[in-house]
């Protein structure tokens, strides 16, 4: 049984994280339409677009900064809380949205309202996820933690994919459900953490607090000496880097592909975003085994390769523009296909980018390595989507896509090399 042999604390912790987990996914679920919602009922601009993936990215560039930050608060509870309230609220003003198109054509701060709403509620990651993984660590046993939290991530991802299809129906019926749909999530959303917040989370040591200033400071130091004296770690940054070119620069454009050249309607987005999540499920098993057996500089091969194929195949969705009619959904062959490489790509990308930087380093500097990572992810953020955009307006489709799967392929050529060069073995064996 799945709580057959967990103590009390432990039996109380996994009821709350359920709970919590299966709110968060019912907004996960919701917003993963997000994008395409802005497009097609907001009618949005493109550079304007990229800036609502851009701020999920960007908040990420203060994560080391952010990890001194948690170190530092006594109180987390309270200010997990106060996080909670402060960026989760703002999703009630979209009570004052208009249901009409051409009203919110005619006022453009509609727009700008909207992506400070997500703005402001993205801006709680740094703080929030690293608190909670911090508080299950201290409640959940060793043995116990990797069991529970994956039974708790599956049902997340279950109700994810169901609320995603079910959102994307509701739109297609009223293109503005999301006028009364988001505000509900926001009071969930807050209900949520403050469930999560009632768990007793023991003992958590402290660090001394220190001037803003010195924070960033150590923070910066901390980033730097990372990446000078550990040479693999620094090579995986680099193909990190080319990595976060490309699926950064088509992830906004590729929203925009699915709107202009193949017309796609709300459901059919759902579909084919529900459809690589599920094969991705089926395969996070087999690829958990295969990234403790190989480097991961190996396994990021995997998962750039398919990613790049992916893109691949949507480029020549627009050459080979057939489809079929199925419950309202537009089913394109190459589409189809796109769908098998996603899915490998979210199943690897998944645990790299999740344990990737551990292999690196000892097991107490992982908290380090990863914010690390983060903080770079965050920097990519600052350009890399606009970039996009402005490729896309240039030259169109075909080009954008063609220089994510150079930037891919350059990528893997990084990885391989650093592989195969003398010196450049990981610090610890996976």
């Amino acid at each position: 049984m799945l709580l057959g042999n967990v103590n009390p604390q432990e039996r109380k912790t996994f009821i709350l994280h359920l709970i919590y987990a299966l709110i968060e996914a019912i907004l996960t679920g919701a917003f993963v339409l997000n994008e395409f919602i802005f497009i097609k009922s907001l009618n949005g601009s493109n550079y304007q677009l990229s800036m609502l993936f851009q701020f999920s990215m960007l908040v990420l560039l203060v994560s080391v900064f952010a990890n001194e930050i948690i170190a530092a608060i006594r109180n987390k509870k309270k200010a997990l809380r106060f996080i909670a309230v402060v960026t989760r609220l703002p999703l009630l003003l979209m009570f004052l949205f208009p249901g009409n198109p051409e009203l919110i054509s005619a006022n453009p701060v509609y727009h700008y309202i909207f992506l400070g709403i997500f703005f402001m509620y993205f801006s709680a990651s740094p703080i929030v996820f690293p608190t909670i993984n911090l508080f299950l660590k201290n409640n959940y046993t060793h043995q116990n933690f990797g069991r529970l939290y994956s039974f708790v991530t599956t049902l997340s991802k279950v109700i994810v994919l169901v609320v995603t299809f079910l959102f994307g129906i509701l739109l297609d019926y009223d293109n503005f459900a999301f006028r009364y749909v988001y505000p509900i999530l926001a009071v969930l959303g807050i209900i949520s953490v403050f469930i999560f917040s009632t768990i007793d989370f023991g003992h958590i040591e402290v660090k001394e607090k220190l001037l803003l200033s010195a924070v960033f400071k150590k923070s910066i130091t901390t980033m730097k000496q990372t990446l000078i004296f550990n040479k693999p770690f620094r090579d995986f940054q680099i193909s990190f880097m080319f990595y976060g070119f490309a699926f950064m620069s088509t992830i906004t454009v590729i929203t925009i592909f699915y709107q202009e050249v193949l017309d796609l309607n709300y459901t059919s987005v759902a579909f084919y975003k529900n459809a690589y999540n599920v094969l991705a499920i089926l395969m996070l098993p087999f690829f958990g085994r295969i990234i403790s057996r190989i480097d991961p500089r190996y396994f990021s091969v995997i998962s750039f390769a398919s990613l790049m194929f992916y893109i691949i195949c949507i480029m020549l969705t627009q050459y080979l523009p057939t489809y079929t009619l199925f419950l309202d959904v537009k089913i394109y062959g190459m589409l189809m296909a796109a769908i098998f490489f996603h899915a490998f790509f979210a199943a690897t990308m998944s645990l790299l980018w999740s344990i990737g930087s551990a292999y690196f380093c000892e097991k107490e500097e992982a908290g380090v390595y990863q914010s690390v990572h983060l903080s770079l992810t965050g920097f990519r953020a600052v350009f890399v989507p606009i970039l996009g955009i402005y490729l896309y307006e240039k030259f169109g489709f075909t080009i954008t896509f063609i220089f994510a799967a150079i930037s891919l392929a350059t990528a893997i050529v990084i990885l391989i090399y650093s592989k195969n060069k003398k010196n450049q073995n990981l610090f610890f064996s996976p």
